[in-house]
Protein backbone atom coordinates (compact mmCIF):
# COMPACT_ATOMS: atom_id res chain seq x y z
CA UNK A 1 0.00 0.00 0.00
CA UNK A 2 0.80 3.82 -0.30
CA UNK A 3 0.82 4.94 2.91
CA UNK A 4 0.81 8.60 4.03
CA UNK A 5 2.55 8.76 7.90
CA UNK A 6 1.34 11.70 9.97
CA UNK A 7 4.14 12.58 11.42
CA UNK A 8 4.57 14.25 14.82
CA UNK A 9 8.32 14.34 15.39
CA UNK A 10 11.43 12.91 14.11
CA UNK A 11 12.49 10.13 16.92
CA UNK A 12 8.87 9.27 17.09
CA UNK A 13 8.79 8.23 12.85
CA UNK A 14 11.67 5.89 13.25
CA UNK A 15 9.83 2.72 13.90
CA UNK A 16 6.61 3.42 12.26
CA UNK A 17 8.54 4.03 9.07
CA UNK A 18 10.99 1.16 9.56
CA UNK A 19 7.79 -1.32 10.46
CA UNK A 20 5.68 -0.08 7.87
CA UNK A 21 8.71 -0.79 5.10
CA UNK A 22 9.75 -4.02 6.16
CA UNK A 23 5.41 -4.75 5.64
CA UNK A 24 6.54 -3.72 2.01
CA UNK A 25 4.35 -0.09 2.06
CA UNK A 26 5.56 3.13 0.38
CA UNK A 27 5.68 5.48 3.05
CA UNK A 28 5.82 9.35 2.88
CA UNK A 29 5.61 11.68 5.56
CA UNK A 30 3.25 14.22 6.68
CA UNK A 31 4.48 17.05 9.67
CA UNK A 32 1.43 18.92 10.83
CA UNK A 33 1.38 19.66 14.27
CA UNK A 34 -0.50 23.26 14.89
CA UNK A 35 -0.40 22.14 18.99
CA UNK A 36 3.36 22.73 19.29
CA UNK A 37 4.19 25.56 21.82
CA UNK A 38 6.44 27.74 21.84
CA UNK A 39 7.71 28.45 18.42
CA UNK A 40 11.41 27.21 19.48
CA UNK A 41 10.08 23.71 20.42
CA UNK A 42 8.03 23.28 17.20
CA UNK A 43 11.14 24.46 14.62
CA UNK A 44 13.51 22.30 16.53
CA UNK A 45 10.77 19.72 16.21
CA UNK A 46 10.87 20.70 11.81
CA UNK A 47 14.75 20.35 12.26
CA UNK A 48 14.81 17.06 14.22
CA UNK A 49 12.63 15.46 11.69
CA UNK A 50 14.71 16.74 8.60
CA UNK A 51 17.58 14.71 10.11
CA UNK A 52 15.57 11.91 10.31
CA UNK A 53 14.31 11.88 6.38
CA UNK A 54 18.04 12.46 5.28
CA UNK A 55 19.28 9.61 6.81
CA UNK A 56 16.48 6.93 6.12
CA UNK A 57 15.73 8.59 2.72
CA UNK A 58 12.00 9.80 3.84
CA UNK A 59 10.12 11.74 1.83
CA UNK A 60 8.62 14.27 3.76
CA UNK A 61 5.99 17.59 3.52
CA UNK A 62 6.35 19.52 6.03
CA UNK A 63 3.42 22.15 7.03
CA UNK A 64 5.73 25.31 8.44
CA UNK A 65 2.89 27.15 9.21
CA UNK A 66 2.56 27.66 12.67
CA UNK A 67 -0.85 27.17 13.60
CA UNK A 68 -1.14 27.55 17.42
CA UNK A 69 -3.64 30.46 17.26
CA UNK A 70 -6.17 28.31 16.01
CA UNK A 71 -5.47 25.15 18.57
CA UNK A 72 -5.94 27.56 21.14
CA UNK A 73 -9.18 28.53 19.41
CA UNK A 74 -10.12 25.26 19.64
CA UNK A 75 -9.41 24.16 22.84
CA UNK A 76 -9.40 27.17 25.07
CA UNK A 77 -12.28 26.12 27.33
CA UNK A 78 -12.56 22.51 26.51
CA UNK A 79 -9.22 21.86 28.05
CA UNK A 80 -10.20 18.34 29.37
CA UNK A 81 -10.76 17.46 26.15
CA UNK A 82 -7.69 18.72 24.42
CA UNK A 83 -6.10 15.61 23.35
CA UNK A 84 -9.54 14.53 21.13
CA UNK A 85 -9.42 18.06 19.85
CA UNK A 86 -5.78 18.04 18.75
CA UNK A 87 -6.49 14.83 17.63
CA UNK A 88 -8.85 16.02 14.97
CA UNK A 89 -7.15 18.71 14.08
CA UNK A 90 -4.20 16.38 12.74
CA UNK A 91 -5.62 13.62 11.12
CA UNK A 92 -8.46 15.45 9.48
CA UNK A 93 -5.22 17.18 7.88
CA UNK A 94 -3.68 14.20 7.01
CA UNK A 95 -6.54 12.40 5.88
CA UNK A 96 -7.29 14.95 3.16
CA UNK A 97 -4.03 15.30 2.17
CA UNK A 98 -3.94 11.22 2.28
CA UNK A 99 -7.31 11.42 -0.07
CA UNK A 100 -5.76 14.36 -2.58
CA UNK A 101 -2.32 12.32 -2.60
CA UNK A 102 -4.02 9.48 -3.82
CA UNK A 103 -3.14 7.12 -0.76
CA UNK A 104 -4.66 4.25 0.06
CA UNK A 105 -4.41 5.03 3.68
CA UNK A 106 -2.60 7.38 6.23
CA UNK A 107 -1.59 6.73 9.76
CA UNK A 108 -0.03 8.43 11.97
CA UNK A 109 3.21 8.05 14.62
CA UNK A 110 0.93 9.51 17.45
CA UNK A 111 -0.12 5.52 17.29
CA UNK A 112 3.93 5.01 18.50
CA UNK A 113 3.59 7.06 21.77
CA UNK A 114 2.52 5.02 24.99
CA UNK A 115 0.93 8.09 26.33
CA UNK A 116 -1.76 8.75 23.77
CA UNK A 117 -5.22 7.30 23.32
CA UNK A 118 -4.47 4.61 20.75
CA UNK A 119 -8.74 3.82 20.95
CA UNK A 120 -9.49 7.07 20.11
CA UNK A 121 -6.54 7.84 17.80
CA UNK A 122 -8.18 4.72 16.06
CA UNK A 123 -11.57 5.75 15.97
CA UNK A 124 -11.23 9.28 14.90
CA UNK A 125 -9.02 8.19 11.95
CA UNK A 126 -11.39 5.94 10.60
CA UNK A 127 -14.16 8.58 10.68
CA UNK A 128 -12.42 10.79 9.34
CA UNK A 129 -10.52 8.56 6.51
CA UNK A 130 -14.17 7.73 5.55
CA UNK A 131 -15.20 10.88 5.51
CA UNK A 132 -12.17 12.08 3.17
CA UNK A 133 -12.28 9.04 1.07
CA UNK A 134 -9.43 7.55 1.88
CA UNK A 135 -8.44 4.63 4.51
CA UNK A 136 -6.91 4.67 8.02
CA UNK A 137 -4.47 2.12 8.98
CA UNK A 138 -4.54 1.10 12.35
CA UNK A 139 -1.05 -0.88 13.90
CA UNK A 140 -0.20 -0.65 17.33
CA UNK A 141 3.61 0.83 17.13
CA UNK A 142 4.47 0.64 21.30
CA UNK A 143 5.78 -2.23 20.76
CA UNK A 144 8.78 -0.57 19.43
CA UNK A 145 8.95 2.04 22.15
CA UNK A 146 12.41 1.13 23.35
CA UNK A 147 14.06 0.75 20.02
CA UNK A 148 12.54 3.61 18.46
CA UNK A 149 14.14 5.54 21.46
CA UNK A 150 17.16 3.91 21.04
CA UNK A 151 17.79 4.54 17.71
CA UNK A 152 16.79 8.23 17.79
CA UNK A 153 19.61 8.41 20.45
CA UNK A 154 22.34 6.61 18.72
CA UNK A 155 21.34 8.81 15.62
CA UNK A 156 21.81 12.23 17.86
CA UNK A 157 18.22 13.63 16.87
CA UNK A 158 16.74 16.11 19.56
CA UNK A 159 14.22 14.53 21.77
CA UNK A 160 11.57 16.97 22.73
CA UNK A 161 10.43 16.39 27.03
CA UNK A 162 6.99 16.65 26.59
CA UNK A 163 3.90 16.04 24.00
CA UNK A 164 3.81 19.61 22.13
CA UNK A 165 0.99 21.51 23.74
CA UNK A 166 1.04 24.18 25.96
CA UNK A 167 -1.15 22.03 28.07
CA UNK A 168 2.03 18.97 28.59
CA UNK A 169 3.96 21.60 28.71
CA UNK A 170 2.78 22.67 31.76
CA UNK A 171 1.93 19.37 33.05
CA UNK A 172 5.69 18.95 32.91
CA UNK A 173 6.91 21.11 35.04
CA UNK A 174 3.85 21.09 37.79
CA UNK A 175 5.42 17.01 38.12
CA UNK A 176 8.89 18.42 38.71
CA UNK A 177 7.42 21.02 41.16
CA UNK A 178 5.77 18.52 42.74
CA UNK A 179 8.31 16.26 43.57
CA UNK A 180 10.18 19.75 44.74
CA UNK A 181 7.75 19.89 47.44
CA UNK A 182 7.39 16.39 48.64
CA UNK A 183 9.36 16.10 52.11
Amino acid sequence: MKILLHVCCGPCALYPLKILREQGHLVEGFFYNPNIHPYREFKRRITALREVAEQEGFTVKIDTGYGLKEYLRRVVFHEDNRCAICYDMRLEQAAARAAAGGFDAFTSTLLYSRYQNHKLIRQRGEQLGSAAGTGFYYEDFRTGWQEGIDRSLDMGIYRQPYCGCIYSEQERYDKSLRKKEKP
